[in-house]
């Protein structure tokens, strides 16, 4: 008998609705390094091989934790062990599903919101990854494009009638696997990287822009302003009264200062710090903050993921620390880096080609932002 199942995208439904409660069959290591999160969430681990020793002497139910309401859904890596554990609790009264493909399909999930003002905002739960399609008139420009979802792209440009003009990244990604050069393989958009990215050893061709260029889409223009912090390279891109912050601005931090080279974190945590105050900051307070990622527990503000400058501002408590002090904060505590980050980073600079295996390599969380909390 197969238990019922949920798709990835029913999940992450039931997620920003309401609260879900989780049960992960996985590995403990598996489950601690990355697992299905967001607000109201309630994530807990149980391995299967208990679940197969407790199903035959019919106490399954006894696994769950006391704070796992139900209805629960049964997560593992593929979605056949968690099969097994979510169809022993239903025998055992428990209001149980699956997550159909497991871990696997969640990572490939991708949801898009129209923003309006011809934006939309593409999210990827599993890792907090945000990317962008711009479009005016015919033309449309792709910003931070995952490898994944170049398809996606593509059909949603098609489906506006827009050509892709640029495939755009704000700087060289250390967490997930850009989508540039496959979107540039596909559709003949013109490849566009801050210059900087030559700096940290770029091997294909693209424009590179600086603080200050432009790109033309449609009758608009995407002004670019360089932001260093993060990493030396990265840039912000105004596009009318919004701002696509990258991984300098979250809705709730700011970018981590040491994935580019760990013995510099301190001298790009400073720069970082003159980059909000001098650059981003400098904008006005209404001007909408369309940040690179999101944390798994940020909730949805209105149609999407995007807050006005002065609400984030004024929220930040990054913001009022002195210098020395907002370095000692982003050096301090950091988080896990992300999972194979240097092979990410020498994917995304050319230095091998993508393939399935390469893929795998992003499977996994966001940890490329210091939270404010």
């Amino acid at each position: 008998m197969t238990s019922p199942s949920i798709t990835p995208r029913e999940l992450y439904d039931r997620i920003r609705s309401g609260g879900v409660s989780v049960l992960d069959v996985r590995d403990r290591d598996e489950f601690e390094a990355w697992h299905v999160d967001g607000p109201d969430v309630t994530a807990a681990h149980v391995p299967y091989m208990q679940f197969a020793a407790a199903q035959a002497s019919g106490n399954a139910a006894d696994l769950l934790p006391d704070d796992l309401d139900e209805p629960v859904v049964a997560v593992c890596a593929v979605g056949e062990a968690s099969g097994e554990a979510a169809e022993a609790l239903r025998e055992e009264g428990v209001d149980a599903v699956n997550l159909d493909g497991g871990m696997e399909a969640w990572a490939d999930l991708v949801v898009a919101r129209d923003l309006g003002g011809s934006v939309v905002q593409y999210e990827r739960p599993s890792s907090g990854c945000l990317s962008y399609l711009l479009a005016d008139g015919d033309e449309a420009a792709i910003v931070d494009p995952l490898a994944a979802a170049s398809e996606r792209y593509v059909v949603d440009a098609a489906d506006r009638e827009a050509s892709i003009e640029y495939a755009v990244d704000t700087h060289v990604h250390a967490d997930h696997l850009s989508g540039v050069r496959a979107l540039a393989d596909e559709t003949g958009a013109e490849r566009v990287l801050p210059a900087g990215a030559t700096e940290r050893g770029l091997h294909y061709d693209a424009t590179l822009v600086e603080d200050g260029d432009s790109l033309s889409v449609g009758d608009r223009e995407v002004v670019v302003h360089h932001a260093p912090g993060h990493t030396t390279e990265l840039v912000v891109l105004e596009w009318g009264d919004r701002l696509l912050t990258a991984d300098c601005l979250f809705l709730d931090g700011v970018g981590r200062p040491d994935l580019e080279a760990e013995d510099r974190a301190r001298e790009l945590a400073g720069r970082q710090y003159d980059t909000l105050h001098d650059v981003i900051l400098s904008f006005s307070a209404e001007t909408a903050v369309l940040p690179g990622h999101v944390e798994a527990t940020t909730r949805i503000a209105g149609d999407g993921f995007a807050r006005d400058l002065g609400d984030v501002r004024d929220s930040l408590e990054f913001a009022d620390l002195s210098r020395e002090a907002f370095v000692q904060r982003l050096t301090t505590d950091l988080p896990p880096r992300p999972a194979n980050y240097e092979e990410i980073v020498s994917a995304n600079l050319g230095e091998q080609e993508l393939g399935e295996e390469t893929l795998e390599l992003e499977r996994g969380p966001n940890n490329c932002a210091v939270s404010s909390t």
